[in-house]
């Protein structure tokens, strides 16, 4: 069973659409005259938390130019993967949604329902930086916000996953004494469901059906109905009856 290598990207895309959501949000500083100074995109990435704090820990000055990891900055990671049995659908289940070519086309079984659970970090020098970035998530998530995953492209397979904001944490990291603050953090949690596909299959497909018709009460044989396909791309069909012998028992 386990030696079908196949691949369809399921949790890249999945953590590919989730960062698009957060990718382009800014912080904008104003001086006391409420005039705009500095208008800054705050960067993204994956990975955890941990290690850009490391990185910015090992420099005694983040606010110097030369440094590579400059707050404020975000990052996120799957944190967690759990099978969903509420949303589990029969396994012999099949999809077949894509195109027919020469009395063929692809099909795959049903999938296998998860919940993953990411956890997006904020982290900032100044709580200022840090409620502007949180006023731009916040609204969206009550507590979701769908987006769409395509599955399995080949197939037509598409996906609306809903991206849940279950809570908020907020802590702040000091270096030394208290009077020095490296950085505010708040750590949001998200969870989202997905479809893990098998392998796809070439499937026949059925172009010719035929239904024989028989008296209820002598069982003898009336016509005899012929549905096939006529476009295979439309899948548009016609019926033909051919009748024999009343007489003949099928």
């Amino acid at each position: 069973m386990l030696n079908t290598h196949f691949y369809h990207a399921i949790t890249r895309k999945t953590v590919a659409a989730f960062g698009s959501i957060f990718n382009d949000i800014k912080v904008i500083r104003r001086d006391s005259a409420g005039e705009v100074t500095q208008i800054s995109r705050v960067p993204l990435a994956y990975g955890p938390r941990q290690k850009f704090l490391a990185r910015i820990e090992a420099e005694p000055d983040i606010t110097e130019p030369m440094v590579a990891i400059k707050l404020p900055r975000m990052s996120f990671e799957i944190v967690s993967m759990i099978y969903d049995s509420e949303s589990k659908i029969n396994k012999m289940n099949q999809f077949k949604t894509g195109t027919i070519t020469d009395g063929s086309r692809e099909s795959v079984y049903a999938y296998a329902p998860y919940k993953i659970g990411i956890s997006l970090s904020i982290m900032t020098k100044n709580q200022d930086d840090a409620l502007q970035i949180m006023e731009q998530i916040i609204p969206y998530f009550q507590p979701d916000y769908t987006i769409t995953v395509n599955d399995l492209p080949d197939l037509g397979l598409k996906n609306d996953i809903p991206i849940v904001l279950n809570s908020i944490s907020m802590a702040e990291d000091y270096e030394g004494d208290f009077l020095t603050r490296r950085a505010i953090i708040y750590t949001l949690e998200f969870e989202t469901r997905v479809r893990f596909y098998g392998p796809t299959e070439t499937k026949n497909v059925i172009l010719t059906s035929s239904v024989d018709i028989n008296d209820i009460d002598t069982y003898g044989f009336i016509e005899e109905i012929t549905a096939e396909t006529v476009d295979q791309t439309e899948q548009t069909s016609i019926t033909g009856i051919d009748t024999t012998d009343d007489n003949e028992i099928t």
